[in-house]
């Protein structure tokens, strides 16, 4: 019985319009942040590396590097400090929790993008192959000479 009423709150309080992103996911996520009496919104921009739980209680980890320095940042997915997420890039990751981020320095953080691939309509010529070296003289003569 309680549960069900513990799923009614959350329900109110659950976002709808939240993005599609995974774990490996460049984000910006915009908060807003309260100084005296103004509001203003900052980005924060990073890689994520973690989230967790469900329903109301979702936390998502974003780390990035600041001056040579890792910081991380957890936020929790469903709250109204929270502007916006917006997906920057996406990337292939085979793991859960991208903590042996942590570890690495430099290039060796950067993670292999993810492609989305664009179904092709039929009748749609490919694109042509590019050539090189030898391939690519011999093209140029057979022009020239379709040319004279």
């Amino acid at each position: 019985m309680s549960q069900k009423i513990m799923d009614l709150v959350e329900k109110t309080s659950i976002k709808t319009e939240i993005p599609q992103f995974a774990i490996g996911d460049t984000v910006n996520v915009h908060c807003r942040i309260i100084e005296g009496e103004k509001e203003r919104i900052q980005v924060f921009t990073g890689v994520v590396i973690a989230r967790s739980g469900s329903g109301t209680r979702e936390m998502f980890t974003v780390r990035r590097i600041v001056q040579g320095e890792g910081v991380e940042r957890k936020f929790p997915l469903n709250s109204p400090r929270i502007a916006k997420v917006e997906v920057v890039r996406s990337a292939k990751v085979r793991r859960a929790k991208l903590f042996f981020l942590r570890d690495r320095v430099g290039k060796a953080t950067r993670l292999v993008e993810r492609r989305v691939e664009v179904k092709k309509v039929e009748g749609e010529k490919k694109a042509p192959k590019k050539l090189r070296g030898r391939a690519k003289a011999k093209a140029k003569k057979a022009a020239e000479k379709a040319a004279e």
